[in-house]
């Protein structure tokens, strides 16, 4: 009798954990338009984001939508999200991805100080170097940049600048932040 419960209990604890991960690997594209016959395809952006959010993913939003839409259809952004690091007035565009990112370490479970960041809007170019992710050419280059494009909308801007790819990126984007 002992053993059957015990088989019971793991048989359970397996497929609870079997159904966690194919629920998070099943949901690449969620629509958050609504499902009515005389919305099509052509209505929609689809927009990725990841990051601080409940629920990431590809989602289908319709035209003229901004980030408080997108983060809306993403189940709302975490209490770990950092508000300086976007902005929900932000118009999308289709095939965008935006990164939500931390105010706190995640890989440190009782982190209690926030991650040290730097407005990328606002820094001088030894500042932004102090990131570390930074030469001293790329930090110059996104100052240069900014002087010539104007303010960082998102994140993912800091790709457009010469010297930032996506390694570039990976490795600054939880020290930066769009305002201060």
């Amino acid at each position: 009798m002992f053993k059957t419960i015990i088989a019971i209990v793991i048989t359970t604890v397996v497929v609870l954990i079997i159904m966690a991960v194919v629920d998070k690997t099943t949901s690449a594209i969620v629509s958050s338009t609504p499902k009515s016959s005389n919305v099509s395809v052509s209505d929609t952006l689809q927009v990725t984001i990841t990051g601080e959010v409940n629920h990431t993913g590809t989602y289908l939003i319709a035209l003229k939508s901004g980030l408080a839409d997108l983060l809306d259809a993403a189940g709302g952004a975490t209490s770990n999200a950092d508000p300086k690091a976007y902005d929900t007035s932000f118009l999308l565009e289709d095939k965008q991805t935006f990164y939500i990112a931390p105010i706190f370490d995640n890989g440190n479970t009782c982190a209690v100080t926030p991650i040290s960041k730097v407005c990328v809007n606002v820094a001088d170019k030894a500042t932004l170097q102090g990131i570390g992710a930074f030469s001293s050419t790329v930090a110059g280059n996104i100052v240069s940049y900014r002087e010539t494009n104007g303010a960082f909308k998102r994140l993912e801007d800091l790709k457009n600048v010469s010297g930032i790819g996506n390694a570039t990126f990976e490795k600054c984007k939880n020290f930066v932040t769009l305002t201060e």
